[in-house]
């Protein structure tokens, strides 16, 4: 049986959108790929990122925050940072197949007035939808992600 393709995404403190990408990325995409969350700097996984994820009948009970040194010697067949700071400050990934970009806001500096579950909502399907496709269409895969 040949070995799923290994999928990690960055973010500075692996706490909420990396953890978002690989909630949603192994809920969609788990038959085909592994995927995995690091953070540059990790700290801990937000609450709001956890119910986000629980609110799509995603369990995150298992994630914590991840450092990106525990995966820097592992071949990864696709590295995706999902925030700048982590872009620019990414360290070198020497058994990356192929390390890509694909920023998203914050979702920690919403505005006044804006509902923070809703924002975190509205961050995870996004990365549901784009990540979903970036990862089908980076790896090749012969499928398309659940929805």
């Amino acid at each position: 049986m040949k070995e799923k393709p290994k999928v990690l995404v960055i973010c500075t403190g692996n706490s909420m959108r990396s953890q978002l990408a690989e909630g949603v990325l192994r809920a969609d995409l788990g038959e085909w790929i592994e995927v995995y969350s690091a953070g540059t700097h990790p700290s801990r996984v937000h609450p709001l990122t956890i119910a986000a994820l629980e609110q799509a009948g995603i369990d995150a009970s298992a994630h914590y925050s991840k450092s990106t040194e525990e995966f820097i010697h592992q071949t990864m067949d696709l590295v995706i940072t999902v925030c700048d700071h982590a872009h620019e400050v990414c360290p070198y990934f020497p058994n990356a197949r192929k390390i890509v970009h694909k920023g998203y806001p914050d979702p920690i500096h919403f505005r006044p007035g804006q509902d923070a579950e809703q924002v975190f909502a509205d961050l995870r399907d996004q990365i549901r939808d784009e990540l979903g496709d970036l990862v089908v269409k980076e790896l090749n895969l012969p499928v398309k992600k659940k929805s």
